[in-house]
């Protein structure tokens, strides 16, 4: 097979990109690997001491200094290959400056779990419509795999879709170690809505778990997510697809109920009475269910699919309605 990808450039300083660029660097294959970040006290700490200072600061940074960065421009020139780690909230402020020549003929990785605000499109879409990406240069990363566990080199799965098969597999073999497994498929729409949706739902279990609901309530809450997550995915991609692969069902699972899951942290605060702002303000993380499920409600406009899980996050953050009394009402719908 012919090799594709020798360079790559991530982009992002987070823990999701740290993670990503540990992978890159544990695996086997010889690739030269680029990093950008915005902060350039980072990038100069990272040179000079080997670890990022503000996320997973205990992962070791293989990546030579001289190829650490925040001139973004001049990284994705070198680079055949762009991994994009930002949340999708703040994509479109990172790629400022950066035009359709610049990513002419490259390959677009997604490890975005979200969805961008303002334009209400996946990571994909986005690309294709501004910057002229073709849909058989991109690809998405996703599956169960918090970042934390990464850096501990717990065993964890990842998928890769791609709509070029032979891409997807070149690229899923450059993150495999003896603590990644990686999947394949050509669901690029699936796997990335998919990712959108299970962040809301663990916002979802969050709130309830903050307003006092117990694990009884948040099996009925999760078995009723992954059908809302089918019916979504079957109406806006339909092809054949199971639900209960790791990309979905997995991914679902562990952002729903893991200690290390920013979205369920940020939903037990809401239940417990934080406003939106101050529990933004004390995670110092972005949880991406946030924007999303306002995108997600101004999408399904068009699709009018049956949302009532997506709907009661909707009326608690952006109607200003009682997660107590929101979530009671959810809890007849469901079944």
């Amino acid at each position: 097979m012919l090799k594709q990808i020798n360079k790559i450039t991530v982009v992002g300083g987070g823990s999701w990109a740290t993670a990503n660029v540990k992978m890159l660097t544990d695996n086997t294959t010889e690739k030269e690997i680029y990093w950008w970040m915005r902060n350039t006290d980072a990038v100069e700490h990272i040179q000079k001491f080997g670890h990022n200072p503000n996320y997973l600061s205990s992962v070791e940074i293989k990546v030579p200094g001289q190829n650490i960065s925040s001139n973004l421009k001049e990284l994705i020139s070198l680079a055949d290959c762009i991994l994009l780690n930002v949340p999708a909230a703040f994509l479109k402020e990172a790629l400022q400056g950066i035009t359709a020549e610049d990513l002419k003929g490259k390959k677009l990785v997604s490890a975005i779990k979200g969805i961008v605000p303002d334009e209400n499109l996946i990571i994909g879409e986005f690309l294709h419509r501004h910057y002229d990406v073709p849909l058989d240069h991109f690809l998405v990363i996703s599956g169960p795999c918090h970042a934390e566990e990464v850096a501990l080199e717990k065993l964890s799965y990842l998928t890769i879709a791609s709509q070029d098969n032979a891409l997807a597999a070149e690229f899923a073999g450059m993150l495999n170690t003896r603590y990644i497994k990686t999947i394949v498929s050509d669901d690029i729409y699936g796997t990335e809505y998919g990712a959108v949706l299970k962040n809301v739902y663990a916002i979802a279990s969050g709130i309830c778990h903050g307003v006092g609901y117990g694990d009884n309530f948040q099996s009925v809450l999760i078995s009723n997510a992954i059908r809302e997550m089918e019916r979504f995915v079957d109406v806006v991609h339909p092809i054949d697809r199971d639900i209960k692969e790791s990309a979905y069902l997995g991914d679902l699972l562990v952002t729903a109920y893991s200690q290390f899951s920013r979205n369920r942290t940020f939903g037990n605060m809401i239940g417990k009475g934080y406003t939106v702002r101050s529990a933004q303000l004390e995670m110092n993380m972005v949880a991406e269910g946030y924007y999303a499920v306002n995108c997600l409600h101004q999408v399904n406009k068009i699709y009018k699919v049956e949302m009532p899980i997506c709907e009661a996050v909707y009326a608690i953050l952006y109607k200003k309605g009682s997660p107590t009394t929101e979530m009671r009402k959810l809890a007849e719908k469901l079944s």
